[in-house]
């Protein structure tokens, strides 16, 4: 689905600016949807003439009357009316007899959006439809008259630009309260007019006996959190509604987010009103997480110190063989070793089972550089495309692979002379090719071997990656060697690596 900032720009007539705007009002359409118990679909005007609808949220306590979201639509010809007048005039407009969607008749109000930038309105330049059910009940009731009564004065603030708050912080934060989760009402002096029952069992949790209604919301939160000395600053004045802001308090083991929003009419403050959520779970869930992580981590980190010692241990006895065999042997043992032990490492300061393989594969080549070394051979390795990000399953056998493949390219293509090893990469959303092309000597008789090298690498290529490898001679002479890895599912799964620009 596009987005609002894709509708708008593309078929709207709006500043950048004023999309901006609507981005930031479109991350509270939930808020406001389960505030006036109706459906709320933001418009913009087109170059056509018309307008498009680029936001749609639904209730959470009400039934909706569009069972599809109309995202992306033109606005019916017989609604046209009452957008226009709110366009037209900016008051607020409100259908005199019913309006009709797929049968359902609905109540159809409109408001306009302005934007407030150094004390200037700006506007209108979009129009707010509430659809609301003939048969809804809900507003006779005590909850359902209060949520209506707030979204009626944020519809208002909408109109004047005061809507979303400036300097408020972004509606979409983890534990954000929502107005199911909790709501209060505050007068100018700060005083509790109505809290739902939500808001009055989280503070009964927190230790709060009483009921909150009557009482001075500040003074409330500041005996709950008395005697603790790393609390928000702002509580007295999130409390109050004076400030458009988010704050947590945490007692007797629970924590609560708070978010303030002010009410402002005719261009002074009048109260504001708090929503609250108790995000316990939340938090105890992101902390499990937080050790889970660490735990993980430090798993990697003690494997790779592992197998940097089987490294080492191995090294050692290569150096202490007198057969010039079991020395090759347990170095190839030693680098196969070490080659897993650099995915670990990598993994061991991440925060996910994801690792940079471009990183991974610069310090595989590492590995090939010592191979050259002890043959004495000069060799220059060139790298050329990205690898990208790849799961911990996949770095692993092709890490393995790729170390295989090179250090047998430098150890036996290049022995006792001097070359060029080119490892080419390119990767779609579809597949990984990787080349690895030496100036060496080729393949001895044309033909690929069949020694515990070539069937290492076929068991991880073609056995635990589900790709494909080909051995068969270069153009200028030495040997080329294509893989093939199907990524599948690994492009929904990884991110794109920031890179920076030099």
């Amino acid at each position: 689905m596009a987005t609002l900032r894709d509708l708008a720009t593309k078929y709207s007539t709006l500043n950048e600016e004023e999309v901006e705007w609507l981005e930031l009002l479109a991350l509270d359409w939930q808020l406001l949807a389960d505030l006036a118990l109706s459906d709320v679909v933001l418009w913009v005007p087109t170059e056509s003439g018309d307008y498009l609808a680029v936001a749609h949220s639904r209730p959470a306590g009400s039934v909706t009357l569009f069972y599809r979201d109309v995202i992306g639509e033109f606005l019916r010809p017989d609604w046209r009316e009452l957008v226009d007048e709110a366009m037209g005039t900016g008051e607020p407009v409100i259908s005199t007899s019913p309006a009709w969607y797929e049968e359902n008749p609905m109540r159809l109000s409109a408001y306009s959006v302005s934007r407030l930038a150094d004390g200037e309105e700006f506007g209108p330049f979009a129009v707010v439809t509430v659809h609301t059910s003939v048969a809804d009940t809900q507003k006779a009731s005590r909850i359902g008259a209060a949520f209506r009564e707030v979204s009626d004065d944020m519809f208002m603030m909408i109109r004047h630009g005061l809507f979303p708050s400036p300097g408020s912080s972004p509606g979409r934060q983890h534990g954000a309260p929502r107005a199911s989760d909790g709501l209060a009402r505050i007068d100018l002096e700060g005083t509790v007019t109505f809290a739902s029952p939500n808001t009055q069992t989280i503070f009964n949790r927190l230790g709060f006996r009483d009921e909150l209604e009557g009482e001075n919301f500040s003074e409330v939160i500041a005996e709950i959190v008395k005697g603790q000395f790393d609390t928000n600053e702002s509580l007295p004045l999130i409390a109050q509604g004076k400030v458009a802001k988010r704050g947590e308090i945490t007692a007797r083991g629970r924590t609560v987010n708070l978010r303030s929003i002010p009410v402002i009419r005719d261009g002074a403050r009048v109260g504001g009103i708090v929503l609250t959520r108790d995000v316990t779970e939340l938090r105890q869930q992101a902390q499990e997480l937080i050790t889970k992580d660490a735990t993980i981590r430090e798993i990697h980190h003690r494997v790779k110190n592992n197998l940097q010692t089987v490294a080492s241990l191995l090294r050692v006895q290569a150096r202490r063989a007198r057969s010039e065999e079991a020395k090759q042997v347990l170095g190839q043992a030693m680098r196969r070793v070490a080659a897993i032990a650099v995915v670990h490492d990598t993994l061991s300061t991440g925060l996910s089972q994801i690792v940079d393989f471009d990183v991974v594969f610069d310090r595989v080549l590492g590995l090939a550089a010592e191979v050259a070394s002890l043959h004495n051979t000069t060799v220059h390795l060139r790298k050329d495309g990205e690898f990208g990000e790849l799961p911990s399953e996949y770095a692993t056998p092709l890490a393995l692979a790729l170390t295989e493949i090179v250090t047998n390219a430098v150890e036996h293509g290049l022995a006792g002379r001097e070359g060029e090893v080119f490892i080419r990469a390119n990767r779609s959303d579809e597949r990984l090719a990787v080349e690895v092309v030496d100036t060496g000597t080729g393949l001895p008789g044309g033909a690929v071997g069949d020694g515990l090298g070539t069937q290492i690498v076929r068991t991880l290529v073609e056995g635990e990656l589900g790709g494909s490898i080909v051995w068969g001679p270069s153009e200028g002479g030495g040997t080329r060697v294509a893989v093939q890895v199907p990524l599948h599912w690994i492009s929904a799964q990884t991110r794109e690596i920031p890179r920076i620009q030099g």
